[in-house]
């Protein structure tokens, strides 16, 4: 009998326990093969019904990986024992497309009941909804689990408000684990959807030394500078093509077109000024790096392995 190694034994657990912890692009290969076209005719359809869909569904992948990982929390729905993330102040009368993922959720339990997680769902639908609007495709990682727990505490800390300087930005994203380039990168995903009123009128009343002047006039028609009057007036990010993930976002920022003060802060005279131009004369790049920096952000503090639960219903835990 050949003796047990025990220190080769606890190595090589370690070994199956990481390597079963780590997410990949075939997770769901052989427990729910048509996923990938589950999803995608889900949310065809619903951007078919409402281009800005696309956006609202990418912005929500976004405020999920940013407030404690990609695990799905801000689906969850108050209850009157829990708190989610739906009333933090970067989602309330803002994050929207729940009703979507409801829908798609229905739709992959349908062909693979119990196996698929909301939080995978939302990394499916946000590159979906990029190759929809003409942007690049990637290889979306899966094998993520569901959170139990919500924070509305971490959802309004750690999503950066409109209101960011460049400092805050970079300082943010790279707590994260995501490079300044990759703030510059996934910031380009403002070439698709709507701004708020209230998210850009101090810009377009007060930031006149950087803000060109015909925006400047044409958003405040619909923006009236009094606080609380039409608050929820929407403006496109991107005046050009606001259905069309390219490259206009950066092209507006060289031109002083940037609708949000965040967004102008990375062409500002900062140490950003120069991918943003980079990415203005060159969409093939931009494509590339913001794939790139789609699948890093995906990677943050994902629930695996026996953490957390698969999810029945998006908005509630089983």
């Amino acid at each position: 009998m050949v003796p047990y190694n025990y220190s080769l034994g606890i190595f090589l657990l370690f070994l199956i326990g990481s390597s079963s912890a780590q997410l990949s692009t075939d997770y769901y290969s052989k427990s729910c093969p048509n996923v990938f076209n589950t999803v995608k005719s889900q949310v065809h359809s619903a951007i078919l019904k409402e281009a800005r869909m696309g956006a609202s569904l990418l912005r929500l992948f976004f405020h999920d990986c940013f407030v404690n990982g990609c695990d799905g929390s801000i689906l969850l729905d108050d209850t009157s024992s829990f708190t989610g993330e739906k009333r933090a102040a970067p989602n309330f009368n803002s994050a929207r497309g729940f009703e979507v993922v409801d829908n798609i959720k229905s739709a992959v339990e349908n062909v693979c009941p119990g196996v698929v997680s909301c939080a995978d769902i939302l990394a499916i639908a946000a590159r979906d909804s990029v190759q929809i609007l003409g942007g690049p495709s990637w290889n979306v990682k899966l094998g993520r689990r569901d959170a139990t727990t919500a924070s509305q505490a971490a959802a309004n800390n750690s999503i950066p408000p409109p209101t960011s300087n460049l400092n805050a930005l970079v300082s943010r994203f790279n707590a994260l684990g995501l490079s300044t380039n990759d703030l510059v990168a996934l910031s380009g995903s403002h070439t698709i959807g709507q701004a708020r009123c209230t998210n850009f009128r101090a810009r377009i009343y007060n930031e006149t030394n950087n803000l060109d002047a015909a925006l400047a006039q044409t958003r405040r028609s619909n923006c009236p500078r009094p606080s609380g009057s039409r608050d929820n007036n929407l403006a496109p990010l991107d005046l050009q093509t606001p259905r069309a993930f390219d490259n206009n976002y950066y092209k507006n920022l060289v031109n002083r077109r940037g609708l949000l003060h965040s967004d102008q802060q990375l062409f500002n005279g900062g140490s950003t000024d120069s991918i943003v131009r980079s990415y203005s004369g060159n969409p093939a790049s931009f494509a590339s790096d913001f794939a790139a920096a789609m699948i890093k952000m995906g990677d943050i503090s994902p629930l695996t392995g026996s953490n957390g639960q698969i999810r029945k219903n998006c908005r509630r835990i089983n």
